[in-house]
């Protein structure tokens, strides 16, 4: 019988933001160098729940204000 290992992604904490932070950018202007990609905004203020996640590096945002 053979077993098939299940690979889960480990679940990234959420990175709190609040309204002084908007609009919401990803990375952030304090990212290191080695992990920047192309900035893209992020539209964490129409969202109903406050939460955005970076299509780029999976980022999640919650806002908090």
């Amino acid at each position: 019988m053979s077993q098939t290992a299940t690979a889960s992604q480990p679940v990234q904490q959420a990175i709190q933001v609040g309204r002084k932070d908007l609009p919401l950018s990803c990375p952030p202007p304090d990212a290191p160098v080695w992990n920047l990609h192309p900035r893209v905004y992020l539209p964490i203020e129409d969202d109903p729940n406050g939460e955005a996640v970076c299509p780029y590096c999976g980022a999640r945002y919650v806002l908090m204000d």
